[in-house]
């Protein structure tokens, strides 16, 4: 900072006020110090910044299961909501979602001065390790559904599998028949809960839902066993993978998409358009779920609030994190793989 100072011809304070985004410097000045800023390629110091402010301006994110595109594509829009509103972003990914392994990842976290953390949490297990955490930083667990003790911001999956399943319905099909995902994940069960409320609402037949586990392999073995069932005309897929393999399997059977069988998957992963025929699924918006996580979770930090225990916090002497779950809601992409039952 001197070296910058000594450059613009300024003091060394104009220069923590320009580096602060104090308003009160003169545009002139405030040229010079950028232009100094920019010649001596100056970066600021951010452990000493953060000696003196009490902030590191980092965050931390416990990741789960990244290689999937759900989870990856939560991280992507923590990420990039972040960077937006000036965080640096560490992340912890583990393994298990055990109580074990999701504390010694925010106490990694903790030792690094994250000022907040946000947990990637789509599985049962991490909302029973969430409840049991021991930390004095804010947390908000995304995907883990409305049951933890945190806030939460979660993608609306029942309402996303209810609509699909009401638009086969719509167009004409006695039921929908669904390939699940893996128990254990709160997608699974969500969607499920979509699917069957839906034919349930319209009195329609509740088939034996086909277990799964997100692969395109899974929806291809399912698929086998559909394409030789003449009386399943729709089929709900709890994601576009199982909808993939599903594809293949009635096409190896000669079954017509969808002149014979109708089918629909869920995510909207950027290869559904150029499925054959191109998926019609539901779309979910992981940059709004990103910027409503980052939202709750700086909300956490500047409020007048003090912690309750795992991650909890209190405002005015009252708990309200039970209350803070916010839903992040779905649309449906119609594209060629649904259409009216042929018979």
């Amino acid at each position: 900072m001197a070296d910058v100072a000594r450059v613009a011809g300024v003091s060394h304070q104009t220069v923590s006020r320009v580096l602060n985004g104090a308003p009160h410097v003169r545009p002139g000045t405030r040229d010079r110090v950028l232009a100094a800023i920019r010649e001596l390629d100056y970066r600021p110091n951010v452990a000493a910044r953060a000696l003196v402010t009490r902030r590191s301006q980092t965050l931390g994110v416990v990741s789960f299961g990244s290689a999937l595109y759900g989870p990856a594509s939560m991280l992507d829009g923590i990420e990039q909501a972040a960077r937006s509103a000036g965080y640096f972003v560490s992340v912890a990914s583990i393994r298990s979602l055990n109580t074990r392994a999701v504390q010694e990842a925010v106490d990694r976290l903790r030792d690094q001065g994250v000022e907040g953390i946000v947990v990637i949490a789509p599985q049962t297990p991490a909302v029973r390790a969430i409840a049991q955490l021991s930390t004095a930083v804010p947390v908000v667990a995304v995907g883990s559904g409305s049951g933890s003790r945190v806030p939460t911001v979660s993608i609306d999956n029942e309402a996303g599998a209810h609509a699909v399943t009401r638009h086969l319905l719509d167009l004409g099909h006695l039921t929908v028949h669904h390939i699940a995902g893996p128990p254990g994940w709160l997608e699974t069960t969500a969607r499920q809960a979509g699917w069957r409320r839906a034919l349930e609402e319209a009195c329609a037949p509740v088939p034996e839902a086909h277990a799964g586990d997100w692969s395109a392999r899974a929806g291809y073995e399912a698929g086998l066993r559909i394409a030789g069932d003449t009386s399943v005309s729709a089929v709900f897929c709890a994601n576009d993978q199982l909808a993939l393999g599903l594809l293949r399997a009635l096409y190896e059977a000669g079954r017509a998409i969808p002149g014979d069988i109708s089918v629909a998957g869920f995510d909207d992963i950027s290869e559904a358009a150029y499925f054959a025929p191109p998926l019609t699924t539901v779309r979910q918006d992981f940059a709004e779920l990103g910027r409503r996580a980052l939202e709750l979770l700086v909300d956490e930090l500047t409020g007048d609030d003090r912690p309750t225990g795992a991650g909890g916090r209190e405002r005015g002497g009252a708990p309200e994190s039970a209350s803070r779950h916010v839903l992040v809601p779905t649309e449906i992409v119609l594209r060629r793989s649904t259409g009216r039952p042929s018979r």
